[in-house]
């Protein structure tokens, strides 16, 4: 849940895990909450958990734009100086563990400061706050089942080019997979953002969740430790060649991110908006081809199939609760489909 989003009911007979977003880095390098409404919904999301025990609450530091990572991951002393910070917002705060949302280690396309060491930095980061939240476990007298926890957000692709992932991963209780976004402003035509495997008409550089799963794997990560990230958003293009109802398409103009629920409420099979259905991709996406607009999401469906696949991993998480419709489709979707044979369909 984030600081800004409208606050939505937490079911805690589905959802075992909040991250709160964001925490940030200060000037000096230590993690901090903006004080503020920020603070007061993260001291409600701990509310929450004194009422209902067995949900872990979890600060995640960083997001996209966020600046400080690499500066914070430099040397010994700055690490030691941000996990000890670390501690402090746990303490301060009644947290059960910290998410590091660092996009991207290495790389600057966010805007942030990267360097060529973040790649063996960030591991020796990751090592720094495993042992102080080891330790921290232990003076807390919580149980080893119950420790405090330490999580990443990952992508793929290039990704794992400034990350050493067989070597971080035995510092974290698991990645947090970002499977979507896969089509943005930053691409040049249209295509599924969170496709959960590549589309028919998709050029050889599509990229899609299976895929970066499997890229995980092959890394070293653990299936149990691999958690799939799916989207309660959609991303919309205007504009756009009209063959293949838009899909993988050039267009002149990105429209912007639009949530689950303003989708259910104004565009599937509204407004001239005809919703199809990619069967190799099992993703849904919108088409106008009066205003040759297209949109891509997911929907109950193509979330069903994903949490079924992800019955193989550690879980399923997403972006974000408060994007889902009125009646909480999307969060029931992930849970029949993690309660579903996975040969059966919907």
């Amino acid at each position: 849940m984030t600081a800004w989003s409208p606050p939505v009911p937490i079911d805690t007979s589905r959802i075992t895990h909040v991250n709160f977003a964001f925490a940030l880095i200060d000037d000096t390098g230590r993690m901090m909450v903006t004080p503020g409404p920020a603070e007061m919904r993260l001291k409600d999301l701990v509310a929450v958990r004194r009422a209902h025990p067995t949900l872990r609450v979890l600060a995640s530091v960083g997001g996209w734009g966020a600046d400080g990572f690499s500066d914070a991951a430099f040397d010994p002393q700055s690490r030691r100086r941000f996990a000890e910070s670390a501690i402090e917002t746990v303490r301060r705060y009644g947290l059960d563990g910290v998410d590091l949302d660092w996009e991207y280690p290495g790389q600057d396309v966010a805007g942030i400061k990267a360097r060529p060491e973040d790649r063996e930095n960030f591991t020796q980061l990751l090592a720094t706050l495993r042992t102080h939240l080891d330790t921290e476990s232990r003076l807390a007298h919580r149980a080893r089942g119950d420790a405090y926890l330490l999580t990443i957000a990952t992508a793929d692709r290039e990704y794992f080019e400034h990350v050493e992932m067989s070597r971080l991963q035995r510092y974290v209780d698991w990645v947090n997979v970002m499977a979507y976004d896969f089509y943005n402003s930053l691409t040049h035509t249209t295509g599924h953002h969170a496709g959960l495997h590549r589309a028919d008409t998709a050029p050889p550089t599509d990229r899609w969740a299976e895929a970066a799963v499997a890229q995980h794997l092959a890394a070293g990560v653990p299936a149990r430790k691999i958690v799939l990230g799916v989207a309660f958003y959609g991303r919309r293009f205007e504009g756009v060649a009209p063959q293949h109802a838009g899909l993988n398409q050039p267009y002149e103009r990105y429209g912007g991110d639009t949530s689950y629920r303003e989708i259910v409420a104004s565009l599937i099979n509204r407004n001239g908006y005809a919703r199809h259905w990619d069967e190799r991709a099992l993703a849904p996406w919108l088409w106008n081809p009066g205003t040759r607009s297209f949109v891509t999401y997911d929907d109950p469906a193509s979330i069903r199939f994903k949490a079924r696949f992800a019955r193989k991993l550690g879980g399923v998480m997403f972006w974000e609760l408060s994007q889902d419709d009125a009646s909480g489709a999307l969060l029931e979707a992930i849970t029949l489909g993690l309660q579903d044979e996975l040969t059966d369909r919907p």
